[in-house]
């Protein structure tokens, strides 16, 4: 029996070159206007009972090759529920098979989180007591950035995510920070609440979330490389936060993000800004050891390398935040893969461990904000 493939859905991405029977050679579609393609999305239909063979052939030639091996892709009959599947990665191809149990397949590289998700989660929170929704700006397809602001306290706390769309998880730790930061019977939360003011952008980037792009806007641009000179034409959704950071002022921030190779999660800061200080400095590697300590979903031995004195890229939020409000800013990295150090053979990383997460950064946060 031939099987059928489609992403022809929001946030869906595959080409089919070919289908013969149960198996399927098949090509990422790269972001518009750029070269950059790794995210995958699509459905397969005449699944039950078949050994699927699903090899996408131009892997090779990904963003970020070194994301492939070790990687394993993820299956679901519900998209609700996301599970690892068989996966192998050599000469360019990535091959994902499975026997179909349904009849109906979604896959992808890792679990989705759609723009009905995403109006779902705002249509949640916007309407909850202590919560205010505004919208910052449009993206350059219109649809809107959409902020939550929670709670009362001197201190404006920047949580923003997804400015590389494919990076889903970041969305699913958003969640998890609005789970939390809504729990009025939470002694956590209470504490924040009285001492910050949160402005959450759970999707910097609706539109290449849309679209299905892995890390790029409609216009093809990166928006993590536009922090310094945002445009109405290029990056009107940075220009947006931008403009919002300014007149709300900045202490702590946390942009959030998913890394294609590393198996683990880390924290990325900001050494090499023009104003660093060891003293700025510090109080962002006492949050680091402190969420270690916090949580075995956590660690600091992998991670990227520093930037040398002076040497920092301010067109990236953590950098441009730092420097512009001395605000103790950071880069929260999740893995595609899983985190090695505490993995989990079934789902690997996944969006209930992303949304943990982001208790255990608001619990850490909560220990430190007084430093701050």
């Amino acid at each position: 029996m031939t099987i059928s493939i489609t992403a022809a859905f929001d946030g869906g991405n595959i080409h089919v070159v070919a289908i013969d029977g149960p198996s399927a050679d098949l090509e990422i579609v790269k972001d518009r206007n750029s070269d950059f393609y790794q995210w995958f999305y699509f459905r397969v239909a005449g699944a039950a009972g078949q050994p699927l063979c699903l090899r996408i052939v131009n892997a090779g030639g990904a963003a970020y090759p070194l994301g492939w091996p070790g990687y394993k892709a993820r299956i679901s009959h519900d998209r609700e529920h996301w599970h690892l599947a068989d996966t192998r990665y050599a000469d360019g191809v990535l091959e994902i098979r499975h026997r179909g149990v349904h009849d109906v397949l979604w896959v992808a590289y890792f679990a989705p989180y759609t723009a009905e998700r995403h109006n779902a989660l705002i249509a949640t929170y916007a309407n909850m007591p202590g919560v205010t929704h505004r919208v910052l700006g449009e993206s350059l397809d219109g649809q809107p950035i959409d902020c939550l602001m929670v709670g009362h306290g001197p201190k404006p706390v920047w949580l923003y995510a997804r400015q590389h769309p494919g990076e889903t998880m970041a969305e699913w730790w958003a969640q998890g920070a609005l789970e939390r930061l809504t729990n009025s019977a939470d002694a956590v939360t209470a504490t924040l609440l009285a001492k910050a003011t949160f402005h959450i952008v759970p999707n910097v980037n609706p539109d290449g979330a849309s679209r299905g792009h892995l890390r790029t806007n409609a216009a093809g641009v990166n928006l993590n490389r536009e922090w310094h000179a945002p445009s109405p034409e290029r990056s009107p959704e940075i220009l947006a936060i931008r403009g919002a950071m300014d007149a709300t002022g900045v202490t702590f921030a946390m942009d959030v993000h998913g890394d294609e190779a590393i198996p683990a999660n880390f924290i990325a800061g900001f050494e090499g800004i023009p104003s660093w200080t060891d003293a700025l400095g510090d109080k962002f590697y006492a949050f680091q050891k402190a969420l270690a300590a916090r949580t075995p979903d956590f660690q600091t031995s992998l991670g990227y390398a520093k930037s040398a004195p002076g040497k920092a890229n301010l067109a990236m939020s953590t950098n441009q935040l730092a420097e512009r409000f001395g605000a103790v800013a950071m880069t929260l990295e999740m893995p595609f893969k899983d985190h090695d150090a505490n993995p989990d053979p079934l789902r690997g990383w996944s969006p209930e461990r992303s949304r943990a997460l982001a208790h255990s950064c608001l619990e850490t946060l909560a220990e430190l904000i007084d430093t701050y």
